[in-house]
């Protein structure tokens, strides 16, 4: 048997990602596994579901402001777990070139939208604003650019009359807690690549690379 495809996690809060990872794809030994949880801070939920699946935990908080230092220590912290890929599940601070640069091509998030549209931190109450009819997910590289790396999965959620922010998010969420394993399972296969003349374009095969 071929070792497990090793994922790394980064979170900030809540963990019910993480959560949806753990569920679907996280075995031990098989052809998935969780083999980190890294949180930008001490004491949120994420890290006890972590703990209780017997995931390695640790926290890399900001000192005194210097993102570029977090972020050295950061990727110092993950890339001694060797992951082939950095899944950011809520993971609520901008990361900096002195991580991305570390793992480029193997980081990715997740978005409450169908970026292009609606980027950044407000992206359900702006889709409500808008009165748009439909709104999404978009599990994208994590590059510089915040929100600007290319989708590698998306899918529309229908926004409905009366929606609330919070009755809209809980739709959305029931999306992401598909779609990052998904995704996560395409990159534990070999099935996700950039093209390399036009990196924006993301190429998933039919099949399992060997």
């Amino acid at each position: 048997m071929s070792d497990p495809f090793r994922v790394s996690v980064l979170v900030s809060g809540a963990g019910t990602t993480l959560q949806s990872l753990i569920d679907s794809v996280h075995e031990p030994g098989g052809s998935v596994e969780i083999v980190q949880v890294v949180s930008s801070k001490d004491g949120v939920v994420a890290m006890e579901r972590a703990r209780r699946a017997g995931i390695t935990t640790q926290v890399v908080p900001m000192v005194d402001g210097d993102r570029e230092e977090r972020d050295r220590r950061l990727a110092d912290a993950v890339d001694a777990v060797e992951p082939g890929l950095v899944v950011l599940a809520g993971w609520m601070s901008i990361l900096t070139g002195e991580f991305l640069n570390r793992f480029v091509d193997r980081v990715i998030n997740l978005h409450p939208s169908m970026l292009p549209a609606f980027p950044g931190m407000h992206a359900v109450e702006e889709a409500l604003a808008w009165g748009v009819r439909y709104t999404g997910v978009t599990v994208h590289f994590a590059e510089i650019e915040v929100d600007g790396g290319p989708p590698v999965l998306q899918e529309p959620v229908p926004v409905l009359y009366g929606d609330t922010a919070e009755s809209l998010r809980e739709r959305i969420r029931v999306v992401e807690h598909r779609l990052v394993p998904e995704a996560v399972r395409l990159f534990a296969d070999g099935r996700v690549a950039r093209d390399p003349d036009d990196r924006r374009q993301v190429i998933i095969s039919d099949r399992r690379q060997p």
